[in-house]
């Protein structure tokens, strides 16, 4: 039976759940024998607690990515850490929160031992299952573009994602290979076939698509195949039709609700930490000259200029050689700017932003109007990331590196419209998760 990579992911989540409450029930066997049934309860609710954080760690450090599920070394080192840390949080929240009533010295060493074991053997069996050919779909790749040798590459190396191309024919429905394109897909057992969008849109291609179709394949263009296996919208596969067709950036209820649950937050959080805030802006008035906070000018919604808060991690809130992209070892940056940037602590003023409504929390990164009159020009359908509101975080911060070129905003541009066509709670709350993650391991 071939499963959709979201069928995986939670008969993946599925599988470390059962091995969590399997470890605790052999755990409590080993420990009280036939007093198992009258101690299972006790211990139910505290560790179904701590098992849900023990998932949120696994899914912080990538264990549900189906393209990095692989048995090599980097994978036990990745599952190794992750469990380490959950030890860690374990221990801290029985003993330094005892809240629980319970103390399981021994129970927790015997429960952790065996989780480590019962976890490595259940991963490893599901990664060599995922890494088998049978089961995957069958893909018929039709015609040559750098997004089709991209997703070519792609699925070749990482058989877990679940797809396997069959075929590639690079000069598309002109190949040789396809005059009988029938006979060909039922031979090679194709399940799926990807074709370039011109040629899905073009009437003379409409009736052989149109009778494979009747046969049960499956059909869809690049640009949609793409964004399913790299989660962002291929640039160069684009036309203006495709926005209008998909209606990227269209109002959502989503987007009111939005709005409400980030006011709430940001007034909560910034009243929380007002004293963390003027602690750091102390530090900044003692070790520089300057203000503390820099107010810069950003491109909002619907490219709107507005003034945008962070505490000054330079020299000077001004540069005098014009605007320039940061770079690492930047001499503009202070020592204490060093630190607020490695802790992103800098960002913190963007709350009165949030509350102001120019900014929001999640959404893509606000630019520069310099930045932005330039790469208008340079980059297609750059300005179409103005239809929302910017934001302190977002999908394409959190899969791409800070910009230091025109080929990074080119990518992040490609996550951001992922955003835009899919934005939802969900994934929002995914974005704020993985942040949190960066915040600790991505210096700047």
């Amino acid at each position: 039976m071939k499963l959709s990579q979201s069928a995986k992911v939670f008969f993946l989540v599925l599988g470390d759940i059962v091995v969590l409450y399997a470890s605790l029930a052999l755990t409590l066997v080993i420990r009280y024998g036939a007093g198992f049934i009258q101690e299972f309860p006790l211990h139910a609710l505290p560790f179904s607690i701590i098992f849900a954080v023990w998932l949120a760690v696994f899914y912080l450090n990538g264990l549900y990515d189906l393209r990095h599920l692989r048995n090599n070394l980097e994978f036990s080192k990745v599952l190794g850490l992750a469990l380490s840390v959950n030890a860690l949080l374990t221990i801290a929240v029985f003993y330094l929160v005892p809240v629980f009533g319970i103390a399981p010295r021994r129970n927790l060493f015997i429960f952790l031992v065996l989780f480590a074991a019962l976890e490595m053997f259940w991963r490893r069996s599901f990664n060599v299952r995922l890494s088998f050919r049978e089961g995957l779909v069958n893909v018929l790749l039709l015609g040559e573009t750098e997004s089709a040798r991209e997703i070519a590459g792609t699925l070749h190396h990482n058989p877990q994602i679940g797809y396997e191309i069959k075929a590639w024919f690079r000069q598309g429905l002109s190949d040789p290979e396809t005059r009988n394109l029938g006979s060909s897909v039922k031979r090679l057992g194709i399940n799926l076939i990807v074709v370039p969008r011109s040629m899905k849109l073009d009437p003379k291609f409409a009736k052989v698509f149109y009778e494979l179709l009747s046969s049960g394949i499956e059909i869809i263009d690049i640009p949609t195949f793409y964004e399913a296996v790299f989660r962002k919208v291929p640039l160069g596969e684009l036309e203006d039709a495709w926005f209008l067709e998909h209606r990227v950036g269209g109002r959502k209820f989503y987007d009111d609700f939005k709005r409400s649950i980030s006011f709430v937050s940001a007034l909560i959080l910034f009243i929380f930490l007002s004293p963390l805030m003027l602690i750091i802006a102390l530090l900044i008035t003692l070790t520089s000259p300057g203000p503390a906070i820099c107010t810069q000018i950003r491109a909002g919604k619907h490219n709107r200029p507005y003034a945008h808060f962070k505490f000054r991690t330079m020299k000077s809130c001004k540069e005098k050689e014009g605007p320039r992209w940061t770079s690492p070892g930047d001499e503009r940056i202070t020592p204490i700017g060093k630190i607020l940037r490695h802790s992103h602590l800098d960002e913190l003023p963007q709350l009165i932003n949030i509350i102001k409504d120019d900014l929001a929390f999640v959404g893509p990164r606000p630019e520069r109007p310099e930045f932005v009159t330039m790469l208008i020009e340079k980059i297609p359908y750059y300005n179409i990331r103005f239809l929302i509101k910017p934001g302190v975080t977002g999908w394409a911060q959190i899969h791409h590196r800070s910009d230091q070129t025109t080929d990074d905003v080119i990518q992040k541009l490609q996550y951001e419209l992922y955003y835009l066509k899919n934005r939802s709670f969900v994934l929002d709350l995914a974005i704020i998760i993985k942040t949190i993650k960066t915040l600790f391991v991505t210096p700047r």
